[in-house]
């Protein structure tokens, strides 16, 4: 008798997910912010999030994790927030002009 297939499980339902959460550990290890100046950020982020609704762990956890590396980009004057407001819509925009499963890219990349 054969086994059953397994389901593998993905640790983050979003490839933006993954790579939002790579960034943060890079500047991290880069030593740009300590860990745990992060976790406590980000525990303010989540529970501020979390009194209008419950998070799930998936986008709306990975928008208050967004959230909170923005912020810590804009204090370490690691980006300043205009230019991340621009990035975020030029992002927006290739999303919504790219036809579904195609690869999402910036015109001028």
């Amino acid at each position: 008798m054969k086994d059953a297939p397994t389901v593998q499980e993905h640790a983050f339902e979003e490839p933006w997910h993954a790579q939002v959460f790579a960034l943060t550990v890079h500047l991290n290890e880069a030593g740009h912010f300590e860990w745990s100046d992060w976790a406590e950020r980000f525990g303010a982020t989540l529970k501020r999030h979390g009194l209008a609704k419950e998070l799930n762990g998936g986008a709306d956890y990975f928008a208050a994790w967004l959230e909170t590396l923005e912020g810590f980009l804009a204090e370490r004057e690691l980006a300043a927030p205009g230019d991340v407001a621009a990035l975020r819509a030029a992002w927006e925009a290739a999303y919504r002009a790219t036809p579904h499963g195609a690869p999402v890219t910036l015109a001028d990349a």
